[in-house]
């Protein structure tokens, strides 16, 4: 849920609101700058893209699910035939697509960027903890502006690394100054396109503090409105931006893009900051309306910004559309979820097929066929437009069974639950009660808990072995099944974390350990002891996502426009990562940066491609295929490492041999995969951009080396 860790001076607001490496891939670390091959040189918005690519749209959902969560009811895609339709005939929908092992913020910024959440630092979905020097923790928040520091909710602000903190390489030692994640717009602006944020994580200002100093000026107008009025600051600065390219006159009146550390500068270039400086641009005559011709306003009536939770498409479409009707011509537009109850009597979470959940989607749907219908009034369509789609998780259900038991979701057959709730369970207390250890930590309270044991102790040490032990020790009872579980169905310390792309630049920010725990379970903190209840559910959230099981890592990807040959469905492995590259092969762009994913070779028209990559299309797709299940937090890798690590966690083998055995193995194996990948990778994308240096006979030896460790991990 995009607004769970918002500046503190406007949660009121959103609450109210419903919603060793070899030359070549040395060279892949430092690519050159963005190019693309101009579609229309002659184009009045200077915007250049390749293969006749005049717009790129794409939507970031918040909890929408392709597959079923109950056999009986349409899925959310299902019940959106608009969008669902579009994709299929239009484009391709890729159904064997995976997130991050983590959920929401995470996995929005890798869909943007293209980099797995250890080369950006936002690890934590949400939110998270840090140590201070002492070891004391801190909360801190994975949404701020991009280059903002590290946003504490609580006020201490004692890290002062980037938020996005950048890590060039897992093969070299991070910088011990931090470094800005490049940012993604750049390729785009300096392409001559402007670039219009509709909610993307961190794109835009995130919250009406640390944001406003960063970006307006302590001294400035806009930072006295957020100390006086923060709910109008809100509506004003907060959720919307523009960047905008170093000729358009469209931020003629912005703020200066400051991006310090962006390879190459970034001078001369401006953005407008929400809505007070967005909406006269783009829609003079009044305030911004919704694809149902409502004003898009906040709960108080303040057009502008509705909140997070807000962002539904009637409101996120349709700013999206303003957007691109005057002048912008890259749209990134997030989507809050359909589960939670949008209507006035905010009931919480919804079940599969409850009457108000069933009405939302077709709202949903509803909003979609409007924005196509617009754009294509607009001359916006697929044969000069990419469209991208998909969700930043997958989710389970956790409450009880439905009634009627055959209930469908349909007029006079609609489902009901008597209980919608996620397993909340107190872990500190059971640890208390059940094995006696009361060491003291912070969490991240989710189905994949993060903690950070205070003092920050090394992982071998007495203090957090005893707590690994401790942790596999308790168990309860879920009040759904009835059947006794483990707290921690699986476990990893830093060894493992690094394989899961957990451990990042800003050591300060790495948890001691993470859990996964059970589908239906919400892992947290409390009191060290059971006086009230330790396991427990209550109305509210009952959509569980972030952990290990399938069907909250499996979510879908959508590709539409030019260069997309593919139709209907395609089931070749994919995750968030991929979605970045495939993008950028698809407009002629290129990062500053070497990316984690690889471009979708198989729904990728060979048009697009050169001879070279036609030639060895086979080669290449197969040593992608190699490259995803070695590097993919989901992958065969990486799962199969994590049973390690719960194996190695949980054992007591004297002189705790086994942990220390496997913990030199595990990184080990981390080390060799990361130099492997970073050679693959830069095989992939050397040839795919044309940099250069591809050598069929060396594409074949590491799709083999890859092979190789897969089968022995």
């Amino acid at each position: 849920m995009r607004n769970a860790i918002v500046a503190a001076t406007a949660v009121a607001a959103l609450a109210a609101g419903g919603v060793g490496v070899g030359a070549a891939a040395q060279a892949a670390q430092t690519p050159a700058r963005h190019t693309a091959t101009p579609s229309s040189p002659s184009s009045p918005t200077n915007c250049q893209l390749a293969n006749g690519i005049k717009h790129v749209v794409q939507v970031d959902f918040d909890n929408v699910h392709l597959t079923r969560d109950n056999p009986n009811v349409a899925s959310d895609l299902e019940q959106m035939p608009a969008l669902l339709n579009f994709m299929k005939s239009q484009g391709v929908l890729m159904t064997n697509t995976h997130d991050d092992l983590v959920h929401t913020g995470t996995n929005m910024i890798s869909d943007m960027t293209g980099l797995y959440p250890d080369r950006d630092a936002i690890t934590q979905s949400n939110s998270g903890d840090y140590y201070d020097p002492s070891g004391a923790t801190h909360p801190d928040s994975s949404f701020a502006y991009w280059t903002d520091s590290v946003y504490d909710p609580s006020g201490g602000m004692t890290d002062q690394r980037y938020n996005m903190d950048y890590l060039p390489s897992r093969t070299q030692a991070a910088p011990k100054k931090s470094i800005n994640v490049p940012a993604p717009w750049v390729p785009f602006t300096e392409a001559g396109c402007n670039v219009g944020e509709v909610g993307s994580p961190n794109t835009v200002l995130e919250n009406t503090t640390s944001d406003v100093t960063k970006v307006f000026g302590a001294g400035s107008p806009q930072a006295a409105e957020a100390a006086t009025n923060p709910t109008k600051a809100q509506a004003d600065m907060v959720g919307f931006a523009v960047h905008c390219a170093k000729t358009s006159r469209l931020c003629a009146s912005g703020e200066t893009d400051a991006l310090p550390d962006e390879p190459g500068g970034y001078a001369g270039y401006k953005a407008l900051f929400g809505a007070a400086q967005i909406q006269p641009v783009i829609s003079p005559s009044g305030p911004v309306r919704s694809t149902d011709g409502k004003i898009i306003a906040d709960p108080t009536g303040n057009p502008g910004f509705p909140g997070f939770d807000s962002e539904t498409p009637n409101n996120s479409l349709g700013y999206g559309a303003q957007m691109l009707e005057h002048g912008v011509q890259d749209v990134n537009i997030y989507v809050s979820d359909a589960h939670g109850d949008h209507t006035a009597a905010n009931t919480g979470d919804m079940g599969p097929g409850q009457q108000t959940f069933t009405q939302q989607l077709a709202s949903y749907n509803a909003a979609f066929a409007t924005f196509f219908a617009r754009l294509k009034k607009d001359g916006i369509t697929p044969a000069n437009t990419l469209f991208t789609f998909t969700t930043d998780e997958g989710d389970h259900f956790a409450g009880t069974a439905p009634t009627p038991a055959n209930c469908t979701g349909t007029p006079g057959n609609y489902c009901n639950y008597k209980t919608r709730s996620e397993v909340d369970v107190n872990l500190p207390g059971l640890l208390a009660t059940q094995a006696g250890n009361t060491t003291p930590f912070a969490i991240h309270d989710d189905p994949a808990p993060a903690l950070w044991v205070e003092g920050n102790p090394a992982r071998n040490s007495s203090t957090v072995r005893a707590l690994d032990h401790a942790i596999a020790k308790v168990k309860f009872t879920n009040p759904y099944t009835a059947k006794s579980e483990p707290v921690a169905y699986s476990m990893a310390d830093t060894a493992e974390e690094k394989i899961l792309h957990f451990v990042s630049a800003d050591a300060a920010r790495t948890p001691t350990l993470t859990l996964f725990s059970g589908e239906d379970s919400y892992v947290g903190s409390g009191a060290a002891n059971c006086n009230s209840s330790c396991v427990y559910t209550s109305q509210g959230y009952a959509w569980n996502h972030g952990g290990d099981w399938s069907d909250m890592q499996d979510i879908w990807a959508g590709y539409v426009g030019p260069g997309i040959s593919a139709r209907g469905t395609n089931t070749t492995f994919t995750d968030q990562v991929d979605m970045r590259p495939t993008i950028m092969t698809l407009t002629g762009l290129r990062d500053s940066y070497q990316v984690d994913g690889v471009p979708l070779l198989p729904i990728i028209s060979p048009k697009v491609l050169s001879p070279q990559v036609r030639a060895h299309e086979k080669q290449l797709i197969a040593l992608s295929a190699a490259y995803k299940q070695l590097t993919a937090p989901t992958g065969q890798f990486a799962m199969a490492t994590l049973k390690m690590s719960t194996a190695a966690l949980t054992s007591t083998s004297p002189g705790d041999s086994t942990y220390i055995n496997t913990e030199k193995t595990l990184t080990g194996l981390c080390f060799a995969r990361d130099s492997l990948a970073q050679q693959m990778e830069a095989s992939i994308l050397g040839a795919i951009e044309g940099r250069g240096g591809f050598s069929s006979g060396n594409v074949q030896s590491l799709t083999s080396r890859s092979n190789g460790m897969l089968r022995t991990s």
